[in-house]
């Protein structure tokens, strides 16, 4: 099962634990991270994710969770067809660092894709390629 996890995921244990839904993300994130550890799970990684994290201002964070680029069994760069494919998914609404994301995860045929962005996550009916769930869905669903 090859999965695709946005910053937004690999960020998630560095916020602000106090709420509940925050807790339980960071907590299923690094369950996550245990099983692409394990090898019962491929990452797959994108040249938006090293962007997006060059910019994390916290130095940090932005270390560690460029480490997870080694565990990455797959990693995409730009090219014209990946482009066009994120226009057409921001035509539809996503951002366009998410429809960025988005597209890498599909065209590098993850099962899923990750996030515990709320913008992405309302729009899932949009996606009929790719499986889109925040870490605590993608636990129940695949890991109990």
């Amino acid at each position: 099962m090859k999965i695709y996890l946005d910053n937004c995921c690999f960020n998630r244990p560095f916020d602000n634990q106090s709420q509940i839904r925050i807790k339980l993300e960071a907590e299923a994130k690094l369950k996550i991270q245990e099983e692409i550890r394990s090898g019962n799970i491929e990452l797959v990684w994108s040249y938006i994710l090293d962007y997006e994290n060059s910019k994390n201002p916290f130095r940090e964070r932005k270390e560690q969770i460029k480490v997870w680029k080694k565990y990455a069994e797959l990693n995409i760069q730009e090219n014209a067809e990946l482009i066009g494919f994120a226009y057409t998914l921001n035509q539809k609404g996503f951002k366009k660092l998410d429809s960025l994301h988005i597209a890498c995860a599909i065209f590098m045929e993850c099962d899923y894709f990750l996030t515990t962005d709320d913008s992405i996550l309302k729009k899932v009916q949009l996606l009929d390629e790719i499986h889109i769930d925040d870490p605590i869905g993608f636990i129940k669903e695949v890991l109990s």
